[in-house]
């Protein structure tokens, strides 16, 4: 019998909490991608701006970018995402793996990321690619989940108090309910070539020579 030697992909759901009906992407993922790439990888396939703090939470223990320990997390240290792939994870002996992914601990956009048995490859694709979602992302800063119900509902109701203000602010292209497939993964395809295996946000800061907030 033949044996299939073809390098293993892992499939993920990742899902935004507490938010009804669901936001969601399916993607298939390289065992080799580090977390730095994985979160540039959330950012692109949910149509983040990447214009806040974030962090992983796997096992009780806190990945991300090693430079924001000191400032956001008191004594609790940070990983540094780089050095930490999705092939290091060791977890499938567990019922329906998963791992946290937060964004902006100011609205508190909590992502769970559920983990699928890991497969072979296939020829002709290059990974990550999203394969199935549902639904955009939240605009930036409107408040987390209970604030984005808020906005949703002026945003829906013409004759709400606020709902020129917030069609203005959301701008006139946002669509709750829009999602392609297809110019997600353009969106992935070029986050992980501009980010070179590590933080976009880091080379910006080389090239600039400045520092993030």
């Amino acid at each position: 019998m033949a044996v299939d030697h073809s390098p293993l992909v892992i499939k993920t759901t990742i899902t935004i909490a507490d938010i009804e009906p669901l936001i969601w992407r399916r993607i298939m993922l390289p065992r080799e991608l580090n977390f730095a790439q994985l979160h540039e990888v959330i950012q692109a396939a949910f149509g983040w701006t990447d214009s806040h703090l974030h962090q992983f939470v796997v096992g009780g223990l806190v990945v991300g970018a090693s430079e924001f320990d000191e400032d956001q997390l008191g004594e609790r240290k940070i990983l540094e995402a780089t050095e930490i792939a999705l092939r290091d994870l060791d977890f499938y002996h567990f019922p329906h793996p998963r791992i946290l992914y937060e964004y902006d601990f100011g609205d508190s956009w909590l992502h769970w990321i559920e983990f699928d048995p890991q497969m072979p490859s296939e020829d002709g694709i290059k990974y990550p690619i999203c394969i199935d979602g549902a639904r955009h992302c939240p605009p930036e800063d409107v408040g987390g989940p209970r604030g984005y119900e808020d906005f949703l509902k002026a945003w829906r109701d013409p004759t709400h108090p606020e709902h020129r203000a917030m069609k203005t602010w959301a701008g006139r292209s946002f669509d709750p309910e829009a999602f392609d497939i297809a110019k997600t993964n353009k969106a992935i395809a070029a986050a992980l070539r501009r980010c070179r295996g590590d933080y976009r946000f880091r080379h910006a800061r080389q090239r600039s020579g400045g520092h993030r907030n």
